[in-house]
């Protein structure tokens, strides 16, 4: 089946995101980093600019799922990580312009969507299938399911910062009740697996455009993606609304795939910060200090600009 064309969104929106990291490393030691953006049609990088200690030696490279990696060498004691970025998005919230249509079946989807209907390390769906059939099993199948399990999840789930646990799988934060972003996309993405429809893994920064945070939260948001008829939809049981300016960093069949670093030898973390916050562009640059008096973001209102045009700044 053709994917269904939609027009590109106008950028009329303008986001300064990025991390900054610290390891410290004893003996020989080795980091994955997925921290850049991937292209995506719902936005445009502007200026980007990723700082890997002291020169330490690196490689960059794409992965089977299109993240954008670099592979960095580690030195002995303290090493020290930044990623900043000027990205355009649109004001239209999630989903904008895509059309409802009917999903495929097994048989007709693409070849290489077809790994997201299996369950993986943390989206265990085959333990679901019984529970998924009960709750879900009398809804439409496609989009109508889709936001019924993201509801129930939203309804059901407590939301507790801090909660996570690297070895939970969606399973075992249904036993739990309650977790983190990432938590509430495993769960999501296995639900839907267990109806062959496709769902992957989304992580990435996510301002609070039009939907203010009073604890100010500034981190990598998790979320899930369906394909459904020729589309990846988001879906986002963590708050269970549209939102808007999410930036795209990575995705895959779970975390494993999403993780933000992943470390190879004797290196432990030991300072983490990361940044999304909408300004007006123009006004601010990569490696500017970060100034959140110039935020205009974590309001109810939406500030636009003129639609960005590549090349024009």
């Amino acid at each position: 089946m053709a994917s269904p064309v939609t027009p590109l969104p106008k950028f009329d929106l303008t986001v300064r995101v990025g991390c900054s990291l610290a390891y410290e490393v004893t003996g020989t030691a080795s980091l994955l980093l997925n921290l850049k953006p991937r292209p995506d049609r719902n936005h445009a990088v502007i200026f980007e600019a990723l700082a890997l200690g002291a020169n330490l030696p690196a490689e960059h490279f794409e992965d089977s799922h299109g993240n954008r990696v670099c592979r960095v060498t580690l030195a002995p004691g303290a090493n020290f990580f930044r990623h900043d970025a000027i990205v355009a998005v649109s004001s239209q919230p999630d989903n904008h312009g895509l059309r409802v249509s009917v999903p495929e079946a097994p048989h007709e989807l693409p070849p290489d969507v077809l790994r997201y209907t299996l369950p993986s390390r943390y989206c265990d769906s085959d333990k679901l299938t019984n529970f998924a059939w009960e709750k879900f099993g009398q809804i439409e199948h496609g989009l109508p399911r889709v936001q019924a399990i993201s509801k129930w999840i939203h309804d059901n789930l407590e939301y507790r910062y801090l909660s996570g646990r690297a070895d939970f799988s969606a399973w075992d934060v249904l036993q739990r009740g309650y977790g983190v972003c990432r938590d509430f996309a495993h769960l999501a993405i296995a639900l839907n697996r267990t109806f062959n429809l496709p769902a992957r893994y989304v992580t990435g920064h996510m301002p609070d455009i039009g939907f203010p945070d009073p604890e100010n939260h500034m981190d990598f948001h998790a979320y899930a993606e369906v394909y459904v008829g020729g589309q990846w939809f988001t879906t986002d049981a963590r708050f269970h609304v549209p939102r808007i300016g999410r930036i795209k960093v990575s995705c895959g069949q779970d975390a494993v795939d999403g993780a933000f670093s992943t470390i190879y030898g004797g290196a432990t973390l030991t300072y983490f910060q990361v940044w999304a916050y909408q300004v007006a562009r123009g006004t601010v640059g990569v490696g500017d200090p970060l100034d959140f008096s110039r935020r205009l973001d974590n309001r109810w209102t939406v500030q636009t600009e003129a639609p960005y045009a590549a090349g024009a700044i």
